[in-house]
């Protein structure tokens, strides 16, 4: 069967279509590093050899394997392998704690943990408390089983198995900005969505694309599989480096990539960014946090191809796709609902909000988590159901659609700042924030105030080379807004903290100015 017969069928795998890739362009590259090639023949064989010794070691269809590394070649034959194998991955960050790795690696019940170097380094203070027994990727890691020697023997062919659609394809463990780990447990019918769709992003065998952020983040698999599912060559980077990526791109002759939105804006400030020739990209894609208007056409005017920013969460549930490149007037919007999604807008008592008013996004759709593993609870809070019974997705979200069918987000519902009784969404604040001439960036955050309830702060990342003060911008700000918006204060900062996919942690800085505040009225 043909890869393309096996994608005109309504479920289908990825390990499938790369033993199709295996046989019709054996020698086509499948997935690249700084170290080594991997052709499709090549990455088919591997993915034999880790499904003959998962079987060995008595990892069974249905249980779980954990991979915790920076992206690899082998990193992606060891995912890939243990699909074959009907196996679930739990790719983990290596950014974790120890403490809350070894509880990950527990909760997903993992029988194998596959990480590096770096990895088993830092987790061994808590080895004794992790259960699975380590393979190392990189034959480095202490402890642990060099992955070369892991492996079956060449040749090896593993059981024929049938993955059945709403079997565990992988558990992704979010934790967003509450610090909690959840085990978001994503079905082989929700990536066969997202493979399914990758045709209409251009995604093909003579297609290159380019990874560079982690292989534990939703944001990064949405493109990893639909891109070598159908036939592409992957460049995988282990960290994000805006050189380096440029010169991959043109090496390479990138036609796809999927970024956050602090790289492209760290893309974007390279002062030779224009020099570097981008004429292959076919397509640039977005999601995972907010993408400004302006950053938004400054990709446009300078990196050819299309932009496609994705709305959506890693629970899956609906999504909102905005082609940036056709709709230049939207470029404040996530875009209309993707074809088949259902997105609608609810008020606090879980009603569905009239036309154009504002409300929490819960969406629908094919492409929908099993749930959060072992935390029932949790799923029941993430779950609203329409009046036919129809389950949706919470997003956590407020936004409001136009008259064209485009949704604006306003702000996360748990950041948004009740102040006396008015709604304050802190986008609409930071909005006018990076408009002054010498602020780089800026998070609003809601603080405990005695005379408001709750009362707007700043966060402030000025310009290189400016000496502007709190005070200042404080003043700007204020004369612009309405007085219910004005800012209690204005913190200057280095940087503001983000998580790996740029996701910028407002409860970091809450918590950062209440105990400077705490500490101000102790002395």
């Amino acid at each position: 069967m043909s890869a393309q017969e096996l994608l005109d069928r309504e479920f289908g795998t990825v390990a499938e279509l790369i033993g199709e890739h295996a046989r019709a362009q054996p020698r086509s590259p499948a997935l690249i590093d700084s170290a080594q090639v991997m052709d499709y023949a090549g990455l088919d064989t591997w993915m034999d050899r880790v499904a003959v010794a998962l079987a060995r070691d008595g990892v069974k269809q249905g249980d779980t394997v954990a991979i915790c590394a920076l992206s690899s070649v082998e990193y992606g034959a060891v995912f890939l392998g243990a699909l074959r194998a009907g196996v679930s991955v739990a790719p983990l960050a290596p950014s974790s704690t120890p403490d809350s790795l070894a509880a990950m690696a527990a909760d997903c019940g993992a029988k194998l943990l596959f990480l590096d170097d770096g990895v088993a380094r830092a987790i061994e203070p808590v080895r004794a408390s992790v259960k699975a027994r380590w393979v190392a990727l990189d034959g480095k890691a202490p402890h642990a089983l060099a992955l070369l020697s892991w492996l079956a023997p060449e040749g090896s062919r593993p059981e024929p198995i049938e993955v059945a659609p709403d079997d565990a394809f992988n558990v992704i463990y979010s934790s967003g900005t509450t610090g909690t780990p959840k085990g978001i447990v994503q079905p082989h019918k929700m990536r066969w969505q997202h493979v399914r769709r990758g045709a209409d992003s251009g995604y093909a065998p003579d297609s290159v694309t380019m990874v560079s952020t982690p292989l534990y983040s939703n944001t990064t698999l949405v493109s990893f599989f639909p891109s070598l599912a159908l036939g592409a060559a992957v460049v995988l980077m282990p960290k994000f480096d805006a050189r380096k990526f440029l010169e991959l791109s043109e090496k390479h002759r990138a036609t796809h990539a999927m970024l956050v939105p602090v790289q492209y804006q760290r893309l974007m400030d390279m002062p030779d960014f224009d020099r570097f020739d981008l004429k292959s990209y076919r397509m640039k894609f977005c999601t995972s946090a907010p993408f400004s208007a302006a950053l938004k056409k400054q990709v446009l005017d300078r990196w050819p191809g299309g932009l496609v920013e994705y709305y959506g969460m890693t629970e899956g549930g609906g999504t909102c796709v905005l082609q940036a490149h056709k709709h230049p007037d939207k470029l404040h919007t996530v875009g209309r609902p993707a074809p088949g999604h259902d997105i609608r807008l609810i008020d606090d008592a879980g009603k569905v909000v009239p036309a154009g008013e504002v409300g929490e996004v819960v969406g629908r759709s094919p492409a929908m988590m099993s749930g959060y593993h072992n935390q029932p609870d949790k799923q029941r809070d993430a779950e609203w159901y329409d009046e036919h019974g129809n389950r949706f997705i919470r997003t956590g979200d407020v936004g409001r659609f136009d008259a064209d069918g485009f949704l604006t987000l306003l702000d996360r519902k748990k950041d948004m700042i009740i102040s006396g009784g008015f709604n304050i969404y802190p986008s609409d604040l930071e909005a006018v924030l990076v408009q002054h001439p010498d602020v780089a960036e800026a998070a609003v955050v809601g603080v405990p105030s005695v005379q408001w309830g709750e009362t707007p702060v700043a966060f402030v990342v000025s310009k290189a080379g400016t000496s502007v003060s709190a005070e200042a911008i404080k003043a700007w700000f204020n004369e612009r807004i309405g007085k219910t918006q004005r800012l209690h204060a204005v913190e200057l900062t280095q940087s503001l903290p983000r998580s790996a996919i740029g996701k910028v942690l407002k409860r970091e800085l809450r918590d950062v100015y209440l105990r400077s505040d705490d500490a101000a009225r102790s002395a």
